[in-house]
This record gives structure tokens, C-alpha cells and sequence, in this order.
């Protein structure tokens, strides 16, 4: 069998993974074979964290919006449900950040939803 020449495609797939792994610790940003394996590893986490991001962000979002609600003596889960039944369409990211940046509005909100009955 011939011997085969790190050709063209070769140097131009291995610059490819290396470039990729700048930035990464010792070997794995110099070694084709580790850099290959870290690059792989670093692109599964970031295939899975992306997805993972948005059930924290809601979490998050949730409990935000419990602490303020029951700071004014109501229930997440009831206050979602008024919300609702009065079709007040506001999704939990801007709930979140009405009662994280303008705590007076979203009492307002919440006194709202205390008053008013389900249609």
C-alpha cells in the first residue's frame, strides 16, 4: 500500500478542530487527537446547555414571580389562574420582569387580579 501524504483536506480538517479548541487548556488546544475529543465533549455540552437554559430561565422566572405574589398574601398558582380566567395574556418572562424592575406596576397587577372576577 502507498504511503499517504497529510494532504490538503487532512491539514485543512485538523486546522478546522484546532480551531475550535483555542482557548482550551495544554494539549487540548494543541493536540490533534485530544483537541478532537474536547471539541467533540464541548459541543455535546453546548448541544444539551442550550436546552437546559430555557427550563432554568422559567424556573426561574416562576419562583420570582411566587416570592413577589405572596409578598401581597396570594399564591402563585392561584394568581396564574385569575390571570387566566381574566384574559390577561402576559407570559411568565414579562411577569418576572414587571416584578423584578417596577414593583409598583405589578402590585398594581396583582390588586387587579385580587379584584376582578372570572368572566
Amino acid at each position: 500500500m502507498p504511503r499517504v501524504r497529510g494532504g490538503f483536506k487532512t491539514r485543512r480538517r485538523r486546522k478546522k478542530v484546532l480551531k475550535l479548541a483555542k482557548g482550551f487548556y495544554g494539549a487540548r488546544s494543541k493536540l490533534y487527537k485530544v483537541a478532537t475529543q474536547a471539541v467533540d465533549k464541548a459541543l455535546l455540552h453546548a448541544y444539551k446547555d442550550r436546552r437546559i437554559k430555557k427550563r432554568e430561565f422559567r424556573s426561574l422566572w416562576i419562583v420570582r414571580i411566587n416570592a413577589a405574589v405572596r409578598a401581597m398574601g396570594m399564591s402563585y398558582s392561584q394568581f396564574m389562574n385569575k390571570l387566566k380566567n381574566m384574559d390577561i395574556q402576559l407570559n411568565r418572562k414579562a411577569l418576572a420582569d414587571l416584578a423584578y424592575n417596577d414593583p409598583k406596576g405589578f402590585t398594581n397587577l396583582v390588586e387587579t387580579v385580587k379584584k376582578g372576577n372570572a368572566q
